[in-house]
């Protein structure tokens, strides 16, 4: 027999008002719980061990020796006797401009020059006969056979022919300049390697019409030497001090991930370079490239190693950089009694050497260490306070409600949490 409808929908009326009470009893139990935090710290162990100090930096990879080839004249690309990559010998030939009008040059420069040369000898020829009529009338004039005027007038024609001379010499040499010139305007339209190298760049092709008016156009560029190469890295003014001439430096390029390449130090500049108020220096690194992996233009990431140990007190360097958020969680001195915050920020100051935290009963401990050599991951501790089995705190990680915890800052744990 079937259950009456009101007696039906009672359990199931019964059952929603339960889950309705259990739902809103959990919402406030986890309200009140999230309400409450508790804050925990990541933490790690002083290490000992070998430890390196760097500098990095990136540069772009370049040939020793490069020489820009470009052409003097200015004319059209008759042929190109060389590509990108093609070995080159000292005054090999390697492009040609179009030299028939350099040619036509030459030959008007010539004839001009045999021209002057003509008017010089009939210069010449005239003063010789000038001078020889005003002898012949000086000669008269002491006789009385001719008045003193007739004899000035030869004087001056002789005078006359020895200036055209002058003037016939100057024509020469100025019609010889203009030959010279025609024939290295001829010479220059040849285009030959200035150096025993490869070419690495060509910037023109045939047909094309180069022009050098204002300013030497390049048409190649001659690595002389690829298998010695250097990196021009910048090194920020806070670390040249570190960097020294002749120190070791490594680098990796994008094309070989994996391959750690050694280089040397063989330059530190000390022209400053300034952009957006940011103080850089150039520092030149030596590299061996005898087996020709490395290409010019490559990008290499550079590490300088400026100092290591190997047995030293080391600490991850992300201690330096935490602070509690409260003074009164900062309190606490060496015998782990409490003081004041402000006190502690005073004795810090006067204090030698770097404050860091250590956890002490599961509260920050702050000591005071001397500092060595460093890198981004780990720095030396020369002395100071610390213990060797300290608990470092390195971050602080807030932990919402019981038995859950969110780190304040990202990173992977070193350390046991707390």
């Amino acid at each position: 027999m079937p259950m009456p409808s009101f007696l039906a929908s009672k359990p199931i009326k019964f059952a929603m008002l339960a889950l309705l009470v259990l739902a809103l009893a959990g919402g406030v139990y986890f309200f009140w719980q999230g309400g409450k935090s508790t804050e925990g710290y990541r933490t790690a162990r002083p290490a000992r061990g070998e430890i390196t100090a760097v500098v990095t930096s990136s540069g772009n990879i370049t040939p020793v020796v490069t020489v820009n080839v470009g052409a003097a004249v200015s004319g059209t690309i008759k042929e190109l006797f060389v590509d990108f990559n093609s070995p080159v010998k000292k005054n090999q030939v390697i492009a040609q401009i179009d030299p028939a009008t350099f040619h036509a040059q030459v030959e008007q420069s010539q004839g001009n020059y045999l021209a002057a040369q003509a008017n010089l000898e009939k210069a010449k020829v005239t003063l010789v006969d000038a001078q020889r009529t005003m002898k012949r009338y000086q000669d008269l004039v002491r006789d009385g056979s001719v008045s003193v005027s007739d004899f000035d007038t030869y004087a001056t024609a002789a005078a006359s022919a020895k200036a055209a001379l002058g003037a016939a010499q100057g024509a020469v040499a100025q019609a010889r300049g203009s030959y010279d010139q025609s024939k290295t305007n001829l010479d220059y339209a040849t285009i030959r390697s200035p150096v025993d190298g490869i070419v690495i760049s060509r910037a023109v092709d045939v047909g094309q019409t180069v022009a050098a008016s204002f300013q030497t156009p390049t048409l190649f560029t001659i690595a002389q030497d690829l298998t010695k190469m250097q990196i021009y890295a910048t090194v920020d003014e806070s670390d040249i001090g570190k960097v020294r001439e002749g120190g070791n430096a490594t680098f990796t390029v994008d094309a070989y991930p994996e391959a750690n390449f050694v280089g040397t130090v063989t330059q530190v500049r000390n022209a400053a370079t300034t952009v957006s108020n940011v103080v850089t220096y150039t520092v030149v690194v030596g590299v061996d490239n005898t087996d020709l992996r490395l290409k010019p233009g490559m990008t290499a990431n550079v590490t300088f190693v400026t100092a290591k140990k190997g047995d030293a007190l080391k600490i991850p360097t992300a201690a330096l950089r935490f602070r509690p958020k409260t003074p009164e969680i900062a309190g606490g001195g060496a015998g782990g009694e409490k003081t004041a915050g402000k006190g502690t920020e005073k004795g810090a100051a006067k204090a030698a050497g770097k404050r860091i935290y250590i956890l002490k009963d599961g509260k920050p401990l702050p000591v005071t260490v001397t500092l060595g050599i460093g890198n981004d991951r780990e720095t030396e501790v020369l002395g100071g306070e610390l213990p060797e089995d300290a608990e470092i705190i390195l971050e602080a990680l807030a932990a919402k409600g019981k038995g859950s915890a969110s780190p304040a800052s990202s990173g992977p744990p070193s350390g046991p949490r707390l």
